[in-house]
């Protein structure tokens, strides 16, 4: 039997899950608080102990320190831009500003601003406009740019921009185009690139941990993770799915949809093409430091009013001026109840009807659920709750009638109580049967 633990190292707790690459099976979990204000490998190895274990070997992914902050600049808004905000969401990471157009001063500002972790530079299908992604790959150049950047462009001119802005100090890394025709949406290249970036670049840089071993550990950030689980997960169930990860600070959403003849005829109308294994990030819902955002959300979208939102506000504040709260009595735990309801009904609306959050980010291509038969929930607040109290967060969600989207028309929901759909992720690339088995076993 090889034993080998996949932790999870999160922005507020570090879990670890022991599994059997035989059998697949969970064998022991253990977690411990993110020791972010130290070095992440004290909690990290807390959480690994906690098993009661010593396993063979470790497989981690992380999202502490804020995760992997990523900025797209693109060509037309609604066209690469967009395609390349999908694909930067599906590497795992927050889509934290979305440029479109030439870079001005005042973009390059805003673009600074925005602090990314990794550029990435889109632009132009295959064959198609070169002027805006040469004039922004020349712009970042002269701006003396040191953020890794990925290039993603037209093929017609990648080499030739890789070459500049290598030779003025850029780290850049060149990847087949995410869109090399309208409606083609190619992820793939620009995702690994992504994945790479933030091991050799990221993890280090953030200072999370004071030696070289937490960056050698880490192989992914948590969401592309999780999103290898649940596409793992859809490939062997041979069915639509949709995850719903409520944490502290953020609310993802993820679907695994298979097009039938009738989506597939509307690809056409789609000029950023389409992911069928998607996820969306939802920056200000969370039950903690987001929390006083998913109030004003709920009150914008009139699912709470102006009797409620009083109370609810107050509750909010309390938990963003302190993340590290547990409710421990009725009340308090009646609170989160509620804000991981709205918390829900939300991003499932900004999901299915495909709204970003970034300021001035795409807005277009929504999510067709009316097929998915499983329905998954992940985060504490779901793990901790009586099973009737995680039924019913999850359904005030898929009974939203008033959401303005088509609701799911015969879905199960089961919830992810020993966290192992990071887990299995990680497994997925050199375990996959094992990561199957593990699926299949503690999620039906």
């Amino acid at each position: 039997m090889s034993l080998l633990c996949c932790v999870d190292v999160g922005s507020t707790f570090t879990k670890a899950a022991l599994v059997d690459t035989g059998s697949g099976e969970l064998v022991a979990t253990g977690s411990h608080r993110t020791t972010v204000g130290t070095d992440v490998l004290h909690g990290l190895d807390a959480a690994v102990a906690a098993t009661g274990r010593d396993p063979d070997g470790l497989l981690v992914c992380s999202s502490a320190g804020g995760g992997l902050r990523l900025a797209v600049v693109g060509y037309e808004r609604l066209v690469t831009a967009q395609a390349g905000h999908r694909v930067g969401l599906s590497a795992g990471s927050r889509v934290v500003h979305v440029a479109a157009g030439r870079l001005d001063r005042a973009g390059l500002a805003e673009l600074r601003a925005a602090r990314p972790d990794v550029v990435l530079l889109v632009g132009g299908t295959d064959g198609g406009d070169t002027e805006t992604i040469t004039h922004n790959a020349t712009r970042l150049a002269n701006a003396r740019w040191r953020v890794p950047t990925v290039l993603a462009g037209n093929a017609d001119c990648r080499q030739q921009l890789a070459d500049l802005l290598a030779g003025a100090g850029v780290p850049v890394v060149a990847v087949d185009n995410v869109l090399p025709a309208i409606g083609v949406l190619d992820p793939g290249p620009a995702r690994a690139a992504i994945r790479q970036v933030f091991l050799q670049h990221v993890i280090g840089g953030k200072k999370l941990s004071r030696g070289p071993r937490f960056a050698s550990l880490v192989k992914a950030a948590t969401p592309d993770a999780v999103l290898s689980g649940v596409e793992l997960l859809a490939a062997r169930s041979a069915e639509d799915l949709l995850v719903v990860d409520i944490g502290g600070a953020t609310t993802d959403v993820y679907s695994v949809l298979t097009p039938d003849a009738e989506q597939l005829a509307g690809v056409r109308d789609e000029v950023a093409g389409v992911l069928w294994a998607a996820r969306t990030v939802e920056g200000d819902l969370g039950m903690r430091w987001s929390a006083p955002g998913v109030v004003a959300a709920a009150a914008l979208e009139k699912i709470v009013g102006p009797d409620e939102a009083p109370a609810l506000e107050l509750a909010a504040a309390a938990r963003a001026e302190h993340p590290g709260y547990v409710a421990d009595d009725g009340v308090e735990k009646a609170v989160d109840r509620r804000l991981a309801e709205l918390a829900v009904m939300v991003a499932l609306r900004r999901h299915a009807r495909g709204e970003a959050v970034v300021a001035g980010g795409p807005r277009r291509g929504g999510r067709d659920l009316r097929a998915v038969r499983t329905v998954i929930g992940s985060g504490g607040v779901l793990r901790h709750s009586p099973p009737q109290v995680a039924e019913a967060v999850l359904g005030a969600g898929l009974g939203d009638t008033a959401g303005g989207w088509a609701l799911p028309r015969a879905a199960r929901t089961v919830v992810d109580a020993s966290y192992i759909l990071a887990a299995a992720g990680l497994l997925s690339v050199e375990h996959p049967d094992a990561a199957a088995a593990l699926l299949a076993a503690e999620l039906g």
